[in-house]
């Protein structure tokens, strides 16, 4: 196997290492195998990949999307970055539970959240670049965010003040998604 599975800390969230094969000019890693995937039950078919770069401070989430539901594998290119993912799957035994990682181009570890979970990041250095694979199409109609410092969920960022959009500012809390969930389409 050239990709391990280091932690599964939430109901369907794990935490995978790639082998990395480094000598003077460099390094290699194979960091996504669909056949090793499927081995630790990651059976979804990615769909799209999507790169990110922001600035130290940065903080962008919690996100998440319902239509097409959609799953990412996230991992740091460049630099460092505190990866978070929230359990939100209203029958879930870990609902409003969190997974966080320090991630980093040299550790390069790679956190899979499948649908169901919200996901955010808050950048440690200078810069950094995050990559993921989607297992659901980008839809705007139907994504949505948790509050990144709702207390009902307690996550312990490496962060006071960061610097967020507009949009992840005004996010709903986790009460509110679960109310809204109840009543309406959306269905984790």
């Amino acid at each position: 196997m050239n990709i391990h599975l280091i932690d599964s800390a939430l109901n369907g969230l794990m935490v995978l290492q790639p082998e990395v094969f480094e000598d003077k000019r460099g390094f290699f890693a194979e960091v996504y195998r669909k056949d090793q995937f499927a081995q630790f039950g990651i059976k979804e078919e990615f769909v799209q990949d999507n790169h990110s770069r922001s600035s130290k401070g940065v903080l962008r989430g919690l996100h998440f999307q319902w239509e097409p539901p959609m799953g990412k594998a996230m991992r740091v290119t460049l630099g460092e970055a505190f990866l978070v993912a929230v359990d939100i799957r209203k029958n879930s035994p870990t609902l409003g539970q969190w997974y966080g990682a320090l991630v980093s181009a040299e550790n390069r570890k790679m956190i899979y959240a499948p649908a169901g979970f919200a996901r955010g990041f808050f950048v440690t250095s200078e810069i950094a670049e995050i990559q993921y694979k989607c297992t659901g199409l980008y839809s705007n109609k139907a994504e949505s965010g948790i509050l990144w410092n709702d207390p009902e969920i307690g996550i312990e960022w490496p962060a006071i003040d960061p610097v967020l959009s507009a949009k992840d500012m005004q996010a709903q809390t986790m009460a509110d998604w679960l109310k809204n969930a109840d009543s309406n389409q959306f269905k984790l």
